[in-house]
């Protein structure tokens, strides 16, 4: 070949032809549903929009929303307290009144468990050795978690030489117990305890006697007889 002409497409389509691209041949899915969407009545409309919105409505109140991290994790059981820790005595005064010389009294207190489960109690024993306590008519007793109960302790004097007359702070020992644990405790008390203490054991170890009758006074004379 001595020259090149211009190079000529094989099968070229003519002026009025195009090249066929993939899938002209098929309705876009989007113009599909546009055309039908310019085809309904306004009313038909509103109302498939209408339908569409219940609808999502309903999928956001029926899908559960996803769990964050504190959601997953397991809750913890708040521990059981030591009873000695939701229990308080509070001293309300005598139940009754000292009888001259008694050897033993009852004292009114409230025993209030702020909170947990039941705690029983049983006074065991006071501050001095000559001195017994215990509660009644029952020894024992249970005090829900929430409340406040009325407590009668009968105290008495078993032997004197142990016992001081002015008591300083007088305690009582209590035994309390729940479901986390058994504990011997203390309870301290001032105020009017003390004292109404106090009188009980100065009726019982220092009683005050009433005064001799006095003896007559004046001169014995004697006469002889002859």
């Amino acid at each position: 070949m001595t020259g090149i002409g211009p190079v000529e497409p094989v099968d070229s389509p003519g002026p009025e032809e195009s090249c066929p691209t993939i899938g002209s041949d098929r309705t876009r899915l989007a113009d599909h549903w546009s055309a039908r969407w310019a085809g309904l009545s306004p009313k038909t409309r509103k109302a498939a929009l209408g339908a569409a919105a219940i609808a999502l409505v309903a999928a956001g109140i029926l899908v559960p929303p996803a769990l964050t991290p504190e959601d997953r994790a397991e809750p913890q059981d708040t521990p059981v307290p030591w009873p000695a820790n939701v229990t308080t005595w509070r001293y309300l005064g005598l139940a009754t009144p000292h009888k001259p010389g008694a050897t033993s009294g009852r004292f009114l207190f409230a025993v209030n468990v702020d909170h947990g489960p039941p705690v029983s109690l049983e006074v065991s024993g006071t501050a001095f050795d000559g001195l017994t306590a215990h509660a009644v008519p029952w020894p024992s007793f249970l005090v829900p978690g929430g409340t406040t109960l009325r407590i009668a302790v009968e105290i008495s004097v078993s032997d004197c030489s142990g016992v001081p007359l002015d008591a300083d702070l007088p305690f009582l020992d209590v035994t309390l117990r729940n479901t986390r644990a058994i504990q011997h405790h203390s309870f301290i008390f001032g105020g009017a305890y003390p004292h109404d203490l106090s009188r009980l054991l100065r009726g019982a170890c220092a009683p005050i006697h009433p005064p001799p009758p006095a003896r007559p006074t004046g001169s014995a004379s004697s006469q002889n007889v002859d």
